[in-house]
């Protein structure tokens, strides 16, 4: 069963949101939906890049491109 959450947006976001939504042809529920996933997906990524980091560079990685090429 899905749930309804209710929240408040000042007037320009809710512009902004209005016409992602026309030039998207989606739903405000749609957009929103979509952009909550994809923070909550980033701000997982990032809590677990902070607690991996330490273990990362003790082993030499300290950059990304450390990493990209020991995996290429």
């Amino acid at each position: 069963m899905k749930e309804v959450v209710t929240i408040r947006l000042d007037a320009e976001l809710q512009r902004e949101l209005d016409e992602v939504c026309e030039q998207l042809g989606r739903t405000r529920s749609e957009v929103v939906r979509d952009a909550l996933r994809r923070q909550l997906s980033l701000m997982r990524f990032e809590h677990t890049r902070r607690r991996l980091t330490p273990y990362a560079e003790a082993r030499g990685y300290l950059t990304d491109e450390d990493v990209f090429r020991d995996v290429s």
